[in-house]
């Protein structure tokens, strides 16, 4: 994140009402020469992030967790070796309670606000995490997943939403562009966990039961202190608390300068979007195929999450112990110390790759990630049928193998890691942004299903072979891009809306303002 004053200011102008298209943010941005960690209301808003994050984190903990504990025997001993549909049930058990929260998630955000689902969906994961290290059985095991899957959906819907719509306007693509690469913190974090609790004894099952009990851990953290964070002024806004939303504003974004022209605009865009959104707004999730613009939306919201889950990387993210099966590298030390690599190295390149957002802008990292990935794949696929033709005998193709892998996990990184939350909640307009972000999380659920099933039955079947299917869909992904997804860099959250809607956004009908100039 850069100074506030990246920008020159100019004097203070009257904002006219009646043309939102040409007001300028670069006009009211302060200006005191100051970076932003040495203003202490922008270091507090900034660092209060984490907490949000926190979910994402949450989330990446499971992944690498499961895939730890498929490759500890002391795990595999216990539920008696899980595979196929049986071990695509646990890692599904998250999914099958996302889905019974996907009709309360949106309501939640809609009526109680973004930090209450936080809240109630981290207690949620809390207890699920104590029933999973308590269990018993398989069935135990299920249901406690279950649970973690139903918070933890509330909580990952409302927090990107809070961290977009609470960002200071210059802060806020890097700022939700960290909220995903956060996901592998905590998968970096399970993934030593594991390796550290593999070495406890062969026949202990503490071994699994404290990686399952410290996933309620940043949960934990952010029932505690989820409440220190401020409300969203723009869904405060949405509930005609106008005075509540202006006084966030005024104290996190100017200061406590009550007098800041950039208060009176972030007001006006937010006050006249919600207004043009209410006065227009059709039924439910049906507003979605009312305007070319809304459909337009729909179709990205759908394709991103889509494009998130279905580039391979699930192979990676649950199963990487049938990969490096499948190339010979079949240690359990082994896995769960390149599991532990692979994990430090997301999390260190998300990081450093998250800025490229202001400076590439969304559509390039998007173009650059999927052609960096179907390059990386189509290599794996060559290298993996060699391998396997060779009998595993020649370790450098292994060896290989396993570095397209990290150049793999780059790509995917640069584009599909922390962009899409981005872009999905700037194209999204402030009444449609929880329902919008339910159906970008059910699209992620359904190809969520696909992968717990599909990859582990698939891989027993046909090994290297499955790969290819996601090269053909990687280059579909490619097309999809380049035609349909527009730049959104440089852009308030109310100044996207012109490029899907162009005036009537702001309730203008340019039409009828042309002619009247005429």
């Amino acid at each position: 994140m850069g100074q506030t004053d990246d920008k020159p200011m100019a004097e203070v102008q009257h904002v006219d009402d009646s043309r939102p298209g040409e007001w300028s943010l670069e006009s009211v941005l302060p200006k005191n020469g100051k970076p932003w960690y040495k203003q202490r209301h922008f270091l507090l808003l900034n660092l209060g992030m984490i907490i949000p994050y926190l979910s994402s984190t949450t989330n990446g903990y499971d992944g690498s967790m499961l895939n730890g504990l498929q490759s500890m025997s002391q795990w595999q001993n216990f539920f008696d070796n899980p595979a196929g549909t049986r071990l695509g049930s646990l890692s599904n058990g998250v999914i099958f309670g996302q889905i019974l929260a996907f009709p309360i998630a949106p309501w939640l955000c809609d009526h109680t606000g973004r930090r209450f689902p936080i809240f109630i969906g981290s207690a949620l994961l809390v207890i699920g995490a104590v029933l999973q290290c308590a269990a018993q059985n398989y069935a135990m095991f299920l249901v406690s997943r279950m649970i973690i899957g139903f918070g933890g959906l509330i909580a990952v819907e409302a927090s990107p939403m809070l961290v977009s719509e609470l960002a200071f306007p210059t802060h806020r693509s890097v700022l939700v562009g960290y909220y995903n690469n956060l996901w592998y913190l905590g998968s970096m974090l399970a993934a030593w966990v594991t390796y550290g609790t593999y070495f406890m004894g062969p026949n202990t099952s503490w071994a699994w039961r404290i990686p399952s009990l410290l996933q309620g851990a940043f949960p934990l953290l952010q029932v505690v202190f989820v409440y220190m964070l401020p409300e969203s002024p723009r869904y405060l806004v949405q509930k005609d608390r106008h005075e509540d939303a202006r006084k966030v504003l005024v104290k996190y974004h100017a200061g406590g300068d009550d007098e800041s022209p950039l208060v009176d605009y972030e007001m006006k865009e937010i006050i006249l979007q919600i207004q043009a959104a209410k006065s227009g707004s059709k039924t439910g999730y049906r507003e979605f195929l009312s305007t070319r613009g809304n459909m337009h939306r729909l179709f990205i919201i759908i394709a991103v999450p889509c494009m998130m889950q279905l580039s391979g990387n699930g192979l990676i993210a649950y199963y990487l112990h049938l990969i490096l099966n499948s190339i010979g590298l079949t240690s359990d030390p082994q896995q769960l110390r390149i599991n532990g690599g692979l994990a430090v190295f997301n999390l260190g390149v998300s990081l450093a790759l998250a800025s490229l957002m202001e400076v590439a802008g969304r559509r390039r990292l998007f173009l650059f990630s999927t052609v960096g990935m179907l390059t990386c794949y189509v290599i794996w696929t060559i290298l993996s049928a060699i391998n396997q033709e060779r009998g595993f005998h020649d370790s450098s193709l292994g060896t290989g193998v396993v570095v397209m892998i990290f150049m793999y996990q780059f790509f995917y990184n640069a584009g599909l890691n922390g962009p899409p939350w981005v872009y999905v909640t700037e194209v999204l307009p402030t009444h449609l942004r929880a329902k919008g972000t339910n159906i970008m999380q059910i699209a992620s659920t359904c190809v969520l299903i696909f992968n717990g099933y599909a990859n582990p039955v698939a891989m027993g079947a046909i090994s290297w072979r499955y790969y290819i299917v996601y090269c053909c869909v990687i280059a579909v992904e490619i097309v999809l891009v380049y035609f349909w997804f527009p730049e959104t860099k440089g852009h308030s959250l109310e100044e996207v809306a012109l490029i899907f809607d162009g005036e009537q956004a702001f309730g203008i009908d340019s039409k009828e303002e042309r002619s009247g100039d005429a």
